[in-house]
């Protein structure tokens, strides 16, 4: 769908220089989106792997972030590994709906109730970043968490249409969940793609 320099705003990797590379296609289709138009893949030009690379490369950055859409709809696996001969670090975003292709160094996994995560990619995530919309988001954040590895770094994020809320909320979560930490879309606070 689209590719572009910037910095990485939420999670683990939030602060770090990235390369962003927004695959089209998602059958997820969250309501609550920010990024509707990447769902029909269909709608956006087809681009090489030997194009993407060369983006990469005019870039400053190690690090690039395969999202979508859904990513994983995807095969990854000669993306990944061309950006992995030439000494890039790898991450997903990802759903956990479709098995996960390619060689990645990070998986955050941020499953949606629309369609539920494959139970294999819970055990391989690194993250599992959970996004609270309502209060009842907790309970089912505490699911998930239950499933992933004993080294996930487990991350609340509060949805942007309800951000004050949902902040409110997460804060007192964690503070009485310190298992938690809290994720903010920061890319939307300082404007950057």
């Amino acid at each position: 769908m689209e590719d572009f320099y910037t910095i990485q705003g939420e999670g683990m990797n939030t602060g770090r220089a990235a390369y962003f590379i927004r695959l089209g296609g998602c059958d997820v289709e969250c309501v609550w989106c920010d990024v509707k138009e990447s769902w029909d893949a269909n709608k956006h030009p087809l681009l090489t792997v030997s194009d993407l690379l060369q983006k990469v490369k005019e870039s400053n950055t190690k690090l690039v972030v395969i999202t979508g859409g859904e990513p994983a709809m995807h095969d990854l696996t000669a993306l990944t590994s061309v950006l992995k001969e030439h000494g890039y670090e790898l991450a997903i975003e990802t759903s956990g709906a479709h098995a996960i292709t390619g060689s990645w160094d990070w998986i955050c996994l941020s499953p949606k109730k629309f369609k539920a995560p494959l139970p294999e990619n819970l055990q391989h995530a690194h993250e599992l970043k959970v996004v609270i919309y309502h209060p009842s988001d907790f309970e089912w954040a505490e699911k998930y968490k239950a499933m992933v590895n004993d080294n996930c770094t487990c991350l609340l994020q509060p949805e942007y249409s309800k951000h004050t809320k949902a902040v409110e909320l997460i804060v007192d979560y964690v503070k009485n969940n310190p298992a938690w930490r809290i994720s903010l879309q920061t890319h939307k606070i300082i404007n950057v793609p």
